[in-house]
């Protein structure tokens, strides 16, 4: 029972292709060449003006989070759990409790999600059962002082709003 080598041929050989040399002065050479083109017409360049012109954002974007409410005003989520279990960057915390409305058995307490930890996947919007939580507030611009300013708790979760409505949304996301 013998096993068949297969020599590859490494290529190379030579010292003008060992130092590479002529490959960095022709990268080099394709650098600066875009460098002088564009330095001297700089009309076909693709600027963005922001802060002064805000982009467009569509429904599909993933913004920051958001919790939704019923039309009662209660709050949609039943602390499942699944999106703090199935988040891979593990930034969601929840504290469940007793729900005293008769709707369901839990409510969150607790619900924080750290932004600095959240890499925006989507997957606790995927994983939610009962459509809570959305990433459609329309805020892509995110600012603090401080690592606790980008933990954002229960209550500033239920008062984020969307720009858009239920029915952009469900067509975005399809």
């Amino acid at each position: 029972m013998g096993i068949d080598i297969k020599t590859v041929e490494r290529k190379g050989g030579t010292p003008q292709e060992r130092v590479y040399l002529v490959e960095v002065f022709k990268g080099m050479a394709v650098t600066f060449g875009h460098f002088i083109r564009n330095f001297l017409d700089n009309s076909k360049l693709y600027i963005r003006h922001y802060p002064e012109v805000e982009p467009e954002i569509t429904p599909r974007w993933r913004g920051r989070h958001r919790l939704t409410r019923h039309e009662d005003g209660t709050v949609k989520c039943v602390a499942c759990f699944m999106c703090q279990t199935n988040c891979p960057a593990k930034c969601i915390m929840i504290e469940a409790g007793e729900r005293l409305d008769g709707r369901t058995e839990k409510l969150p307490v607790r619900f924080d999600i750290d932004l600095l930890e959240c890499i925006y996947c989507g997957y606790c919007v995927e994983a939610c059962p009962m459509d809570a939580i959305r990433m459609d507030t329309g805020i892509y611009s995110l600012t603090g002082t401080s690592r606790e300013s980008f933990v954002i708790g229960l209550n500033e979760l239920l008062h984020s709003e969307s720009p858009f409505t239920d029915e952009e949304y469900k067509k975005g996301s399809k």
